[in-house]
């Protein structure tokens, strides 16, 4: 995008589209993630909502005015998803301690006999 001499952000039609489409996209986006946060007992659901449409908030205000490349401003708009991403999926994981040499839902053979116990007989203890 040119942008006029002297002038910080050329105004024309497009412009306009793309901010109005970053407006529309930041708030939707507040509002779900705040919205799913409360709903998987995600930790300060406001806050989350805050940090991931700030992101992507700022990925549009870089694309409409910073040279910056565009990988930059791609990540830039995904770091608050894939970072409530990791506190989500934080949230919703299992309590129990890992086993050492085994995937979390994979059975886990008992050592002292050789058998092999269900993963879903562990979760009523």
């Amino acid at each position: 995008m040119r942008t006029a001499p002297g002038s910080i952000l050329a105004v024309d039609g497009s412009t306009i589209a793309i901010a109005l489409l970053g407006l529309v996209v930041t708030v939707g986006l507040f509002v779900w993630i705040r919205r799913d946060a409360a709903r998987n007992d995600v930790s300060r659901p406001r806050l989350w909502g805050a940090i991931a449409s700030g992101a992507m908030g700022l990925g549009f205000w870089l694309y409409l005015t910073a040279p910056v490349p565009m990988t930059g401003v791609i990540m830039t708009a995904n770091t608050g998803l894939v970072l409530y991403g990791f506190e989500r999926e934080i949230a919703s994981g299992d309590e129990r301690p890992a086993e050492p040499g085994s995937l979390p839902h994979e059975p886990i053979s008992n050592s002292a006999d050789g058998t092999d116990v269900d993963d879903s007989d562990r979760s009523s203890e």
